[in-house]
């Protein structure tokens, strides 16, 4: 029996961190983890997980120190373009934006043109500024960079923003959205085949929770004379299930949808003569 652990690499601290071992968890997958320990081994399944920064992720990937990781999709563009992702995960969904002064009048990207930005994105910035023709000098900088145009520092700043609520609080306006970012399953060229079937019993488990996510499981009374309406609504996995009741002209259905489109199925139902409406979350689903 083979005795390889896929290596996975994680944020070390921050919400990235907790959504990829809830994941991970979700995924049936026990991780032993000491406080303050840089690595750490599943009890259950053969992995490894390396707590690194996260922007030191895509050059461990690139050297084959690490096999897979769970890292900003944000940060891949920033430093590892060359590193391919097998899966959007989900979570952890941000923007990397342009942000100036609530005070300045901000017509459109031309306003930057000459002008100081900021950022810990200089890759991403000058990418998306090249394409808009647009010339700026950049500052970059490894922290906090909404202070920037409070000491005079920059006219502008690049980051990445979630709520806002930072933005706001330093008196910045998101002005332009440069890429919509969420966490992703990222994979060294260097990782070898046997880690690779690790590797996708792992992206199976993965599916399995994502897609339970994604979904609802709804169980409701129909009359039989809207069922076919009913059932053109909830395809299901493969066709919703439908069992005759106790009274006479009525059915129970039940079946799968997809969360996005809950509320839109639900006012449909109703106006079907649907009754009874239970909505349950899955925890897993394996299709």
């Amino acid at each position: 029996m083979s005795k390889e652990k896929l290596r996975i690499a994680v944020q070390k601290s921050g919400r990235l961190n907790e959504d990829s071992l809830k994941i991970l968890k979700d995924a049936g997958i026990s991780i032993d983890n000491g406080k303050e320990q840089l690595k750490a081994s599943s009890r259950n399944f053969p992995l490894e997980v390396l707590y690194l920064r996260n922007g030191d992720i895509p050059q461990y990937l690139r050297d084959g120190v690490v096999d897979v990781a769970i890292i900003g999709e944000n940060v891949l563009i920033e430093k590892g373009q060359d590193i391919i992702h097998a899966e959007k995960l989900g979570f952890s969904k941000c923007r990397v934006s342009l942000a100036v002064p609530k005070s300045l009048k901000y017509t459109d990207i031309n306003d930057l043109d000459g002008k100081k930005i900021a950022t810990s994105y200089p890759n991403t910035v000058n990418a998306f500024l090249e394409k808009k023709g647009i010339s700026a000098e950049l500052h970059i900088i490894n922290g906090s960079v909404e202070i920037a145009p409070n000491i005079g520092l920059a006219d502008a700043i690049c980051d990445i923003v979630s709520s806002g609520s930072t933005l706001f609080k330093n008196n910045l306006k998101e002005v332009e959205v440069m890429l919509k970012s969420e966490a992703v399953l990222a994979i060294s060229p260097k990782i070898s085949s046997d880690r690779k079937e690790i590797l996708e019993k792992l992206q199976f488990r993965l599916k399995s929770v994502l897609n339970a996510r994604t979904s609802k499981y709804i169980l409701l009374n129909a009359p039989n004379a809207r069922l076919d309406d009913i059932i053109k609504l909830l395809p299901g996995m493969r066709s919703p299930t439908v069992l005759p009741l106790a009274e006479e002209g009525w059915s129970s259905v039940h079946t799968v949808i997809n969360e996005e489109r809950f509320w839109e199925v639900i006012d449909e139902l109703k106006a079907y003569g649907a009754e009874g409406i239970l909505v349950a979350p899955i925890e897993k689903m394996v299709i």
